[in-house]
């Protein structure tokens, strides 16, 4: 049965000053899926992420949403169930866990239900559970970021746009969190679009990849046929121009 298409970037185009950031870039999330963004240190891809929230202005291109154009704006994304969760353990430090999470909730109307979207959520991370009412700033790195994606399901998302997750962690944190990105993926059929420049981990439980380089779209396919591919390679030992 075919996947329904929940959101596609066409033709974006992102410039910062003369810089162009972003060059006619392509890129479609089908419901259910983890689509990978890779590349090179300044190659778009958290450009690109956060021109489909609506964080980056486009000076081109369009955003289509169930196959609508919008003007995203990230308030009205969250709306829509799109939940985008920043690189750098971005948690409010000085807030408990429990505190943190009912902040990612504040689009959830009823109290009743972000009480229990929090006991949802502290079943997919039982550490939090431990920890819900200590200071998040008292929290290991590996912890903080469990909290700040744990914050962004709280809006129970259809989509989960997740920027350099494992940034700084150790390698068995980063595991971890891989781990925990595939069970959110497969217990709620959430499509997931990771930036990410932990190559081997993340083809592990992608099912598509975009490969970006200077701005551009320069290899999309399957898991297996991008890990194969020379590109790739040829992309992060700069050989591509």
């Amino acid at each position: 049965m075919k996947k329904e298409t929940l959101l596609k970037l066409e033709k974006g185009e992102v410039h910062y000053g003369g810089v162009h950031a972003l060059v006619g870039v392509d890129i479609q999330i089908d419901e259910g899926e983890i689509v990978a963004l890779m590349g090179p240190n300044g190659a778009g891809k958290s450009t690109a992420l956060k021109a489909i929230f609506g964080l980056a202005p486009m000076s081109a291109g369009k955003v289509l949403y169930h196959e609508e154009k919008i003007i995203p704006k990230p308030h009205e994304m969250v709306e829509r169930g799109i939940s985008f969760v920043p690189q750098g353990r971005r948690v409010f430090t000085h807030l408990t866990v429990e505190e943190n999470l009912e902040i990612g909730g504040f689009a959830v109307k009823s109290r009743d239900e972000v009480k229990r979207r929090i006991e949802d959520v502290m079943e997919l991370f039982p550490v939090l559970r431990d920890k819900r009412k200590a200071k998040s700033g008292s929290l290991s790195g590996g912890q903080q970021q469990m909290l700040a994606i744990a914050r962004g399901l709280m809006v129970d998302p259809r989509i989960l746009l997740l920027d350099e997750p494992t940034l700084g962690l150790a390698p068995k944190i980063v595991k971890e969190v891989f781990a925990k990105i595939k069970e959110i993926n497969e217990r709620r059929e959430m499509a997931v679009v990771i930036v990410e420049h932990n190559i081997r981990s993340l083809l592990d439980i992608a099912h598509r990849a975009y490969v970006l380089n200077r701005g551009k779209v320069v290899l999309t396919g399957g898991v297996e046929e991008i890990r194969n591919s020379k590109v790739l390679q040829d992309v992060f030992l700069g050989k591509m121009e």
